[in-house]
């Protein structure tokens, strides 16, 4: 039997590292606020939740600032989340399932769910890349890094459980063993 994976370290949470709000602030995408700085690879890069700061509940919008050599996020397939890319500045390559591409300030990029939408937004340089990404929040949400096989299942802004592709195991094997656990739960006598 294997043990659920670790929660999702590098999921950010409203609690842990992004900027506590009591109530919304009105964020400004040109003097951004940054709830998270990583300077160092892969990402290089800041963060500002704008929509959380703003109050949404069911809309995210997030700004990403990269330095040159920086990534947003793996690539990814979101499985119950559309989102949707903005460049304000610079120059990002983007990756889809079809190609690797520059995009220039202006373009704005739709990610459907499922496979068609898989991307990945970095920055070769040579300036700073500033995108916005704007997501439906709808949880929970599978995910996947296609390039690990690894499958993602988030709970919510608070986070979720990595499962690596070493630690899968066929699915109906662990509907069964579930189902076995029950039926002995079940059947134990009260005390």
């Amino acid at each position: 039997m294997v043990a659920p994976a670790a929660p999702l370290a590098s999921r950010v949470s409203p609690t842990q590292e992004v900027h506590a709000m009591t109530e919304p602030t009105d964020p400004n995408l040109f003097r951004p606020e940054w709830d998270l700085e990583r300077p160092d690879p892969p990402f290089h890069g800041r963060v500002m939740r704008a929509a959380h700061r703003a109050g949404a509940r069911e809309l995210g919008a997030t700004l990403y600032e990269l330095e040159p050599g920086g990534s947003a996020s793996p690539y990814h397939v979101h499985h119950g989340n559309e989102e949707l890319l903005v460049v304000l500045d610079g120059s990002p390559a983007l990756r889809t399932p079809d190609r690797t591409r520059r995009l220039e300030p202006g373009a704005v990029v739709a990610f459907p769910r499922g496979e068609a939408g898989g991307h990945r937004v970095t920055n070769p340089g040579p300036g700073t890349v500033r995108v916005l990404i704007v997501s439906t929040m709808n949880f929970p949400e599978v995910a996947e890094h296609p390039d690990t096989g690894t499958v993602m299942a988030m709970r919510g802004l608070e986070g979720g459980w990595a499962f690596p592709a070493q630690a899968a195991e066929p699915f109906l094997q662990r509907v069964v063993e579930a189902m076995r656990a029950g039926d002995a739960i079940d059947q134990a006598p009260d005390e």
